[in-house]
């Protein structure tokens, strides 16, 4: 199994192949933020999420019949819905609406702020302490998201688009509490297992909401959309969220999180280049703001795998 004690081992005694491992979902992440916003140009939002996690349920239950690990055990199934509705269900119906009104590089930025809401969870639920240096570190990051708001947030923003952003940001606290959730309840659990059922229950939420929001509205099958469900389905959700679990397993939390600063960085790159959507200066210095913060914050070393109860 790939969560065998043996796989563990290597990936820890090789910090060189954790760090491939870390820039190879960062980078499919940042680009699947193009790949959702262009998508919306054939399908509405939760019917492409809907899609989408259907394509990575069906992978990740063929990967799992495969690997013949089989149903979770009872006394975790709901640990797992809970996981699905937080992680999968709630924060992709979430960021997705929100980008029908905002910049792919922008919510990019705006979900990835996870790791300030993930450091003050587990310094609350993990019993992981902050120094002052930390507490310092989630006030940049906190300033560098009103930052990249923009300081006429509230004059000359459309309404909209106030909405889409501070919804892509619940969206961000919602994946931190489900962090922090799978570290105490099902960190123990195979990895496969873990991604392959909170993906599925997490889809059933998914498409209950398109059903009763955009029941009957219309889909442009073309090769591009086809392509665009194929990408987020099988890469961007089966494979990257499993490399994700991975990683929360085998370093801290804290460690795993700040990795997923690149994502926006490769998020607003991939958007200027393909998306021609322009970097203001409040992007800039926000983004900025954030990712020091969150060094300043969080960053470990990666010297020893997370205890897990």
């Amino acid at each position: 199994m790939l969560s065998s004690k043996q796989l563990f081992q290597r990936l820890e005694t090789n910090r060189s192949l954790v760090w491939l491992l870390i820039i190879i979902t960062t980078v499919f992440w940042g680009y699947a933020w193009v790949v959702m916003k262009m998508a919306l140009d054939y399908m509405g939002p939760f019917t492409f999420s809907s899609l989408r996690f259907i394509v990575g349920s069906v992978t990740m239950l063929l990967v799992v019949c495969i690997f013949r690990l089989g149903f979770p055990p009872r006394e975790h199934v709901l640990d797992l819905v809970v996981v699905g509705i937080l992680q999968t269900s709630i924060v992709f119906l979430i960021a997705m609406y929100g980008l029908r009104f905002v910049d792919a590089g922008k919510s990019s930025v705006l979900l990835y702020s996870m790791p300030i809401w993930s450091s003050i969870l587990a310094a609350r639920f993990l019993q992981e302490k902050m120094r002052k240096s930390q507490v310092f570190g989630l006030i940049l990051g906190l300033l560098g998201l009103v930052t990249i708001l923009g300081w006429d947030v509230w004059t000359e923003q459309s309404i909209h688009v106030i909405i889409g952003e501070v919804l892509i940001i619940l969206g961000a606290i919602s994946w931190a509490i489900s962090n922090v959730y799978y570290r105490r309840r099902l960190g123990h659990l195979s990895l496969l297992q873990v991604n392959a059922w909170q993906m599925v229950f997490g889809t059933i939420g998914i498409i209950i909401a398109t059903l009763f929001l955009e029941w009957g509205e219309p889909i442009d099958w073309n090769y591009k959309s086809i392509f665009y469900i194929l990408f987020a389905g099988v890469i961007a959700s089966a494979l990257c969220f499993t490399l994700w679990f991975l990683l929360l397993r085998l370093i801290h939390m804290v460690t795993a999180t700040i990795s997923t600063l690149l994502v926006p960085v490769f998020g607003l790159m991939f958007s200027y280049i393909i998306l021609d959507e322009q970097l203001s200066l409040g992007i800039i210095i926000g983004s900025g703001l954030i990712i020091f913060g969150i060094i300043i914050a969080q960053i470990e070393r990666m010297s020893s795998p997370p205890h897990t109860s």
